[in-house]
Parts: structure tokens; C-alpha cells; sequence
């Protein structure tokens, strides 16, 4: 499996690129890139994200020159630059409590499966797994935040992981989860 963090987002309901901001000490991007860098993270990010990303040996980057195009274009992206025949596990960059442990819990559930992603009472979080068979649906994703289609594809098994770690939800979209 190789991770692939989407990281191309404007921040428009903050003001400014979140991800560059501190989150407990750090900037928000660096909780996902260490969640995953044991399977090699591809980052799809924005200019900003790019430059302070730069140089480093611990991810690849693919900048997205259209981040209007929402998720769906980014994660087109990246499943044009990874090879075929692997599955990837799609991390949001805004999600800093998703950790190694619940990346391996939704990657091991994933065997035999298409989509597999966490869920909490019927609602459904990230990170989440697609099979190479998966991958060959996501060119054909309709601009925008529609991820969620693949899982809803009629075309493929989905398996849905209970778990209450809060990992799996928690996102940051104010800008009073940040430190003063």
C-alpha cells in the first residue's frame, strides 16, 4: 500500500493555508505525513504546501494546480503517479489525530475489499483504503468532494471498519483549533 495525503485545499473558511499553522507545536501537515510514512506518502498539496514541503526525502510531492477542482481531482492525481497494481490508503491533511495504529487497523480490514474506511455509529472517516480495482473508478469521479462515491459504487465491495478512535473523525475547519 502507498498513502496518499490530500493536502491541496485553499483553507478558505480559515484566511490562510491551515496546514502551515501550529496544531500542539506543529504544523497541521506534519501529523499525517508521520501517521504515514511508513508506506511512502505521496502528498497532493497546494503551492504553499509544496514550498514548505521542499526537499524533503520522506514524501513525494504532486502539486495540484487546480484545487478548485476539489478531492476528487487530487486524488486523480496521485492515482496516475503510483503504480497500478497497489492499493492506497487516502489520508486527509487536515485530520492530525489519524494515527500509524489506525492506518494498519483500516489497511489489514481491507483484504478482499474494495473500499474499506473507519466508521463510528453509521458515519464514515478516513483514512480510506481502495484496492487497485478501486482505483481504476477514481478518473472517472465528477469534480469536487466526491470520494464518497467510490464508496456508494454499486461496481465494488465496501467494508466499513467500527472503530471509536476519534482519530478517524476529528478534523480541523475553524480556526479555533489552532493556538493563539
Amino acid at each position: 500500500m502507498r498513502a496518499v495525503i490530500l493536502a491541496a485545499g485553499s483553507s478558505s473558511r480559515i484566511g490562510k493555508q491551515k496546514l502551515l499553522m501550529p496544531f500542539r507545536g506543529r504544523p497541521l501537515i506534519e501529523y499525517s505525513i508521520e501517521a504515514a510514512a511508513r508506506w511512502q506518502p505521496v502528498v497532493v498539496c497546494s503551492r504553499e504546501v509544496a514550498h514548505h514541503l521542499a526537499g524533503r526525502a520522506d514524501v513525494a510531492l504532486i502539486r495540484n494546480e487546480e484545487p478548485e477542482l476539489g478531492m476528487s481531482h487530487s486524488l486523480t492525481l496521485a492515482n496516475r503517479a503510483i503504480e497500478e497494481d497497489v492499493a492506497i490508503g487516502v489520508l486527509l491533511a487536515d485530520k492530525p489525530l489519524v494515527s500509524e495504529d489506525l492506518i494498519e487497523t483500516v489497511r489489514r480490514a481491507s483484504r478482499g475489499a474494495d473500499v474499506t474506511y473507519p466508521q463510528h455509529g453509521g458515519q464514515p472517516g478516513h483514512p480510506v483504503v481502495l484496492s487497485p480495482r478501486a482505483r481504476r473508478f477514481i478518473d472517472h469521479l465528477p469534480p469536487g468532494d466526491t470520494v464518497r462515491l467510490l464508496r456508494a459504487h454499486l461496481a465494488l465491495s465496501v467494508h466499513p471498519v467500527d472503530t471509536a478512535d476519534e482519530g478517524a473523525f476529528f478534523d480541523i475547519d475553524t480556526i479555533d483549533a489552532f493556538e493563539p
